[in-house]
Protein backbone atom coordinates (compact mmCIF):
# COMPACT_ATOMS: atom_id res chain seq x y z
CA UNK A 1 0.00 0.00 0.00
CA UNK A 2 1.31 3.43 -0.87
CA UNK A 3 0.63 6.74 0.82
CA UNK A 4 0.64 10.38 -0.21
CA UNK A 5 2.02 11.40 3.18
CA UNK A 6 5.26 13.30 3.17
CA UNK A 7 7.43 14.85 5.82
CA UNK A 8 6.92 18.59 6.08
CA UNK A 9 9.77 20.91 5.25
CA UNK A 10 11.14 22.55 8.39
CA UNK A 11 9.59 25.99 8.22
CA UNK A 12 10.68 28.93 10.35
CA UNK A 13 8.71 32.05 11.26
CA UNK A 14 11.35 34.29 9.66
CA UNK A 15 11.03 32.48 6.31
CA UNK A 16 7.28 33.04 5.94
CA UNK A 17 5.91 36.34 4.67
CA UNK A 18 2.41 37.76 4.43
CA UNK A 19 1.19 37.00 0.91
CA UNK A 20 3.14 33.75 0.57
CA UNK A 21 1.19 30.95 -1.05
CA UNK A 22 1.10 27.50 0.49
CA UNK A 23 2.16 24.86 -2.06
CA UNK A 24 -0.96 23.36 -3.61
CA UNK A 25 -2.15 19.87 -2.79
CA UNK A 26 -3.95 18.12 -5.65
CA UNK A 27 -5.87 14.99 -4.67
CA UNK A 28 -6.69 12.08 -6.95
CA UNK A 29 -10.27 11.98 -8.29
CA UNK A 30 -12.82 11.13 -5.57
CA UNK A 31 -13.94 7.49 -5.87
CA UNK A 32 -16.85 5.48 -4.54
CA UNK A 33 -14.42 3.13 -2.77
CA UNK A 34 -12.76 6.12 -1.07
CA UNK A 35 -16.15 7.29 0.26
CA UNK A 36 -17.03 3.81 1.53
CA UNK A 37 -13.67 3.58 3.29
CA UNK A 38 -14.10 7.07 4.75
CA UNK A 39 -17.57 6.11 6.01
CA UNK A 40 -16.01 3.17 7.84
CA UNK A 41 -13.16 5.24 9.27
CA UNK A 42 -15.36 8.15 10.36
CA UNK A 43 -18.45 6.25 11.42
CA UNK A 44 -20.59 8.43 9.10
CA UNK A 45 -22.65 5.82 7.29
CA UNK A 46 -25.21 8.24 5.84
CA UNK A 47 -26.22 6.47 2.61
CA UNK A 48 -26.06 9.79 0.77
CA UNK A 49 -22.30 9.21 0.69
CA UNK A 50 -22.34 5.58 -0.44
CA UNK A 51 -25.65 4.63 -2.11
CA UNK A 52 -26.25 6.21 -5.54
CA UNK A 53 -29.99 5.41 -5.35
CA UNK A 54 -30.42 7.65 -2.29
CA UNK A 55 -28.81 10.62 -4.02
CA UNK A 56 -31.03 10.09 -7.05
CA UNK A 57 -34.12 9.77 -4.86
CA UNK A 58 -33.26 13.05 -3.10
CA UNK A 59 -32.77 14.80 -6.43
CA UNK A 60 -29.08 15.64 -6.01
CA UNK A 61 -27.86 13.40 -8.81
CA UNK A 62 -26.11 10.64 -6.88
CA UNK A 63 -23.44 10.23 -4.25
CA UNK A 64 -21.73 13.21 -2.63
CA UNK A 65 -18.52 13.16 -0.62
CA UNK A 66 -18.45 13.72 3.13
CA UNK A 67 -17.75 17.36 3.90
CA UNK A 68 -15.32 16.26 6.59
CA UNK A 69 -13.30 14.36 3.97
CA UNK A 70 -12.75 17.64 2.14
CA UNK A 71 -11.84 19.30 5.44
CA UNK A 72 -9.37 16.46 5.92
CA UNK A 73 -7.76 17.31 2.58
CA UNK A 74 -7.32 20.89 3.81
CA UNK A 75 -5.87 19.55 7.05
CA UNK A 76 -3.36 17.54 5.01
CA UNK A 77 -2.38 20.71 3.12
CA UNK A 78 -1.67 22.47 6.41
CA UNK A 79 0.07 19.53 8.06
CA UNK A 80 2.34 19.19 5.03
CA UNK A 81 3.15 22.93 5.27
CA UNK A 82 3.64 23.51 9.01
CA UNK A 83 3.94 20.01 10.49
CA UNK A 84 1.48 17.91 12.47
CA UNK A 85 1.76 19.74 15.81
CA UNK A 86 1.86 23.39 14.73
CA UNK A 87 -1.85 24.09 14.16
CA UNK A 88 -3.54 26.22 16.82
CA UNK A 89 -6.83 26.97 15.00
CA UNK A 90 -8.38 25.46 11.90
CA UNK A 91 -11.91 25.97 10.64
CA UNK A 92 -13.82 25.74 7.39
CA UNK A 93 -17.18 26.54 5.86
CA UNK A 94 -18.60 24.08 3.38
CA UNK A 95 -19.65 25.80 0.15
CA UNK A 96 -20.80 23.14 -2.32
CA UNK A 97 -21.09 19.40 -2.81
CA UNK A 98 -18.18 17.26 -3.96
CA UNK A 99 -19.08 14.51 -6.40
CA UNK A 100 -17.48 11.32 -7.64
CA UNK A 101 -14.53 11.95 -9.96
CA UNK A 102 -14.02 15.52 -8.73
CA UNK A 103 -10.34 16.43 -8.51
CA UNK A 104 -9.86 18.57 -5.41
CA UNK A 105 -7.06 21.13 -5.26
CA UNK A 106 -6.26 22.67 -1.89
CA UNK A 107 -4.45 25.97 -1.60
CA UNK A 108 -3.80 28.74 0.86
CA UNK A 109 -2.23 32.11 1.51
CA UNK A 110 -0.51 33.60 4.55
CA UNK A 111 -2.45 36.66 5.73
CA UNK A 112 -0.77 37.56 9.02
CA UNK A 113 2.34 37.11 11.19
CA UNK A 114 2.34 37.90 14.89
CA UNK A 115 3.34 36.74 18.36
CA UNK A 116 0.88 35.48 20.96
CA UNK A 117 1.10 33.36 24.09
CA UNK A 118 4.88 33.24 23.73
CA UNK A 119 4.69 31.77 20.22
CA UNK A 120 5.54 33.07 16.75
CA UNK A 121 2.37 32.53 14.74
CA UNK A 122 1.15 32.72 11.18
CA UNK A 123 -2.47 32.94 10.05
CA UNK A 124 -3.95 32.33 6.67
CA UNK A 125 -6.83 31.50 4.38
CA UNK A 126 -7.36 28.12 2.73
CA UNK A 127 -9.72 26.67 0.18
CA UNK A 128 -10.55 23.48 -1.68
CA UNK A 129 -11.80 23.72 -5.27
CA UNK A 130 -12.73 21.19 -7.90
CA UNK A 131 -11.43 20.89 -11.46
CA UNK A 132 -13.96 23.53 -12.59
CA UNK A 133 -12.89 26.06 -9.96
CA UNK A 134 -16.01 25.54 -7.83
CA UNK A 135 -15.17 26.18 -4.17
CA UNK A 136 -16.02 23.16 -2.02
CA UNK A 137 -14.77 24.53 1.32
CA UNK A 138 -12.90 27.60 2.51
CA UNK A 139 -11.53 28.59 5.85
CA UNK A 140 -8.80 29.95 8.04
CA UNK A 141 -5.98 28.67 10.21
CA UNK A 142 -3.43 29.74 12.79
CA UNK A 143 -0.14 27.89 13.29
CA UNK A 144 2.89 28.33 15.54
CA UNK A 145 6.32 28.19 13.92
CA UNK A 146 9.75 28.02 15.52
CA UNK A 147 12.09 30.98 15.28
CA UNK A 148 15.59 30.47 13.97
CA UNK A 149 17.95 29.85 16.84
CA UNK A 150 15.05 29.57 19.26
CA UNK A 151 14.57 25.82 19.26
Amino acid sequence: MTTEAKLPTKRYFEDVQVGDEIPRLVKAPVTHLQLVRYAGASGDFNPLHTDPKIGEMLGIGGIIAHGMLIMGFLGQLLSDYVGPTALRKFGVRFKSMTRLDDVITCSGTITEKYEADGEARIAGKIQAVDQNGDVKASGTFVAALPKRGGE
